[in-house]
């Protein structure tokens, strides 16, 4: 094994500056095509606004927390459309966007945030994981779940969503450990924006970048401007096509920024100051990639104002799901524990049936 070959470029890839003009620092990465980068800004409009109205409806009370993804939608968008239908996506708390990105109903991608229940979404249908709190866990189930996908034969690979504070865990470097060595068609991607709440990324490696912790595993890994949606798809596409072709996984650090607070819980400005948000808001994924798409004539003015029309359309569905109130079964506490029900587990959902009639 040729250890330049498992090295990330020396600066994060990147195909569009922040003023949304060209920059060539991608070697030989490829550009998407125009249809799917502008399917990629139509996603990160819709993304943005459901993020908008999630935080909203946490503030009245409809959620229980939310975890933003504001300044990150390039990201998440990016790694929804990065993966075919057979694929599996594993995210976060923090990747709600990348899921309606993927077609799933807010509704559903909100359960585990309201509180109603763990999931709200069939994994094995959707192919997409639960959404994961614990920090790095779901690394490990990518790397399982992929390796028994190949040992199956099937045509698939995982995706993990992780952000930088995750890569500080023991799993972490389990998984990384565990797929490399068998090979696994599992993606990992390190959403780097900066903080692990409130926990600065310099306190939390002393590595240049979080894209070489790969190299130790003999993993192939690399590092892309997180802002850019054009560099993000590019490489995600092409360490999708790296992992379904049997040559392994592949570590990729994308350097972003949270804009918006660690949750609703949490108070930002104790530990970072407005100049730093104010300069990052300066480098808006959305924006940039709006600006890119103009110039080279791929999106019109029209198109524009459609896209916000459907996200504002979208974002009264999310309202009127989510201010309904849940319609809850006591008595599903039981389903799904065990496949077959143990004496002592019928039991109890017999004694409960019996009060709730009473």
């Amino acid at each position: 094994m040729v250890v330049e070959t498992l090295l990330p470029s020396a600066t994060p890839v990147r195909f569009v500056a922040e003023d949304g003009s060209r920059a060539g620092e991608h070697g030989a990465y490829g550009e998407p095509g125009g249809e799917r980068l502008k399917e990629a800004y139509r996603l990160m409009v819709l993304g943005r606004r459901f993020d908008v109205q999630a935080t909203a409806l946490t503030k009245q009370g409809r959620l229980a927390v939310y975890p933003s993804s504001a300044g990150q939608e390039a990201c998440q968008v990016a790694a929804a459309l990065a993966l075919g239908s057979k694929d599996w996506l594993f995210p976060t708390y923090r990747d709600s966007v990348a899921l309606v990105a993927r077609g799933l109903k807010p509704g559903e991608v909100l359960t585990l945030l309201r509180g109603d229940a763990h999931c709200g979404y069939n994994p094995a249908e959707t192919r997409v994981a639960p959404q994961c709190t614990p920090l790095a866990t779901q690394t490990l189930h990518a790397a399982g779940l992929a390796h028994a996908m190949q040992r199956r034969g099937e045509d698939a690979v995982a995706l993990a969503l992780i952000g930088d504070g995750a890569t500080s865990e023991g799993d972490f470097h389990e998984a990384l450990n565990f797929a490399a060595v068998f090979k696994a068609p599992v993606v990992f991607f390190v959403q780097n924006n900066r903080f692990a709440i409130s926990v600065p990324f310099e306190k939390q490696s002393a590595a240049a970048a979080l894209a070489y912790k790969g190299i130790g595993y003999g993993m192939r890994s690399e590092q892309v401007d997180g802002n850019d949606a054009v560099a993000v798809l590019s490489v995600l596409d092409d360490a999708v096509k790296h992992a379904r072709e049997g040559n392994g996984p592949v570590l990729v650090e994308a350097h972003t920024y949270r804009i918006d607070a660690h949750t609703n819980a949490d108070d930002a400005t104790r530990y970072r100051d407005a100049g730093e948000v104010a300069k990052w808001r300066e480098a808006d994924p959305l924006k940039r990639l709006e600006t890119f798409l103009k110039t080279e004539n791929l999106l019109q003015d029209t198109e524009i104002e459609a896209f916000a029309a459907d996200a504002e359309v979208f974002a009264r569905s999310v309202r009127d799901t989510l201010n309904a109130e849940p319609e809850l079964d006591p008595l599903s506490l039981f389903d799904h524990v065990y496949a077959e029900p143990t004496r002592q587990l019928q039991a109890q959902r017999a004694t409960l049936e019996a009060e709730l009639e009473a």
